[in-house]
């Protein structure tokens, strides 16, 4: 007849299975957040991009991008779209150049009447060649609701390197949501028959978000020339919300919100290439 086993034998057994449980769920734990660090980017948030509606803005579908349109101004008081690394390097569709009214704009936008010969050029606020990894955004990024007067050697210079900038950036982190717009503030000169407003200051809001981890920054500028660093035109979210009245990506939660926008964190953020200098 065989004795039964020791209670110490047991107790001992039962001790090392919660041991070898405990490293389990230790090593799993390690995994998951090992996976979270370094794993593949969340699919991206359908909309993340889009303001908070507004009564004065009217929402405009294009592809590639959608647009806020403020009648009273005749042009969109925001553009918002997602940029990934993938379209940036199938950019390649060469300018249309077909400027056009949107016929998807009730009420009608400017048109070629109201900048020729108003000393300002058509500038765009969804850049052209964010949009130009197909035919069909590329054409439709030459709308008339996408165009505002900026002063020329403000469009082709300082603004024209904070879109360089942004192109760079989604390529250095996957992708990027971007807001862009002027600021229509009251008592703005116009130009032209349809009286389109001219901005004294416009702005770029930039949100990255996945596993290159969730941080904003945005950009305050004046429509005038400048040689300054991109750098020195740095500013919160929350200035640009403040003097816009736009409440920007929304969808965040409030605590991600609060910490992304209400501060800048310069070293968040790469601001250098080696081709062909830096910004």
């Amino acid at each position: 007849m065989s004795r039964p086993a020791p209670a110490r034998s047991v107790n001992g057994l039962l001790l090392l299975m919660i041991l070898l449980v405990l490293v389990l769920v230790a090593v799993l734990f390690v995994c998951r957040q090992r996976q979270q660090r370094s794993g593949p980017p969340p699919v991206a948030v359908t909309g993340l991009e889009i303001p908070a509606r507004r009564n004065s803005d009217t929402p405009v579908p294009h592809e590639g991008y959608a647009l806020g349109y403020r009648s009273d101004a005749r042009q969109a008081a925001w553009v918002a779209y997602l940029l990934t690394a993938q379209e940036v390097a199938a950019a390649h569709e060469p300018r249309t150049n077909n400027f056009r009214p949107d016929p998807a704009v009730p009420g009608g936008t400017a048109d070629n009447s109201d900048y020729e010969g108003s000393g300002y050029d058509r500038g765009h606020l969804a850049s052209a060649e964010d949009l130009s990894y197909s035919r069909r955004s590329m054409s439709q990024s030459f709308y008339y609701s996408n165009m505002s007067p900026q002063v020329p050697a403000f469009n082709r210079g300082v603004w024209r390197r904070l879109e360089e900038l942004v192109r760079f950036w989604a390529t250095a982190y996957d992708s990027i949501y971007i807001v862009s717009g002027p600021v229509l503030e009251p008592g703005l000169p116009v130009i032209g028959p349809h009286h389109v407003a001219v901005p004294r200051y416009y702005y770029k809001a930039v949100l990255r978000y996945g596993h290159n981890g969730t941080e904003g920054i945005a950009f305050l500028l004046r429509n005038e020339p400048s040689a300054a660093t991109l750098k020195s035109f740095a500013v919160p979210i929350d200035s640009v919300e403040s003097v816009t009245g736009l409440d920007l990506f929304p969808q965040l939660p409030d605590e991600t919100e609060i910490r992304v926008e209400g501060k800048v964190r310069e070293k968040e953020w790469r601001w250098t290439r080696k081709n062909p200098k830096d910004f």
